[in-house]
């Protein structure tokens, strides 16, 4: 029983409290939420990325056509539009996280 408690401690959930960490306001906590867009199309897509990928939109736009096709595009096609190595893995990177949900464009000013 020690050994377990001493484990959990260390993950930093104790055992005692179990599920009533949210209830208490122990979860996770952020000072600040980010303001994120409520419509993503490819240009607003590769504005959040940055480094430079905003070059690509009107090739993106015009040969893809909208966000849903860009996330599950391939690296090959994207080398066939003239997209450097660079931006395709940043491209697909970033594509990934979007579709797990683990990454959003930021309303930026």
């Amino acid at each position: 029983m020690a050994w377990r408690q001493l484990l959990s401690w260390r993950t930093g959930s104790p055992s005692f409290l179990g599920d009533r960490k949210l209830e208490l306001g122990l979860g996770r906590f952020y000072s600040k939420t980010g303001d994120y867009m409520v419509k993503v199309g490819i240009p607003e897509f590769l504005k959040g990325v940055g480094k430079g990928l905003e070059s690509h939109t009107e090739k993106l736009e015009a040969e893809i056509g909208d966000l849903q096709k860009l996330l599950v595009t391939r690296t090959i096609k994207l080398k066939r539009l003239g997209i450097r190595c660079q931006d395709r893995k940043l491209i697909l990177k970033y594509a990934h996280k979007y579709r797990l949900g683990l990454w959003r464009p930021r309303n930026l000013p």
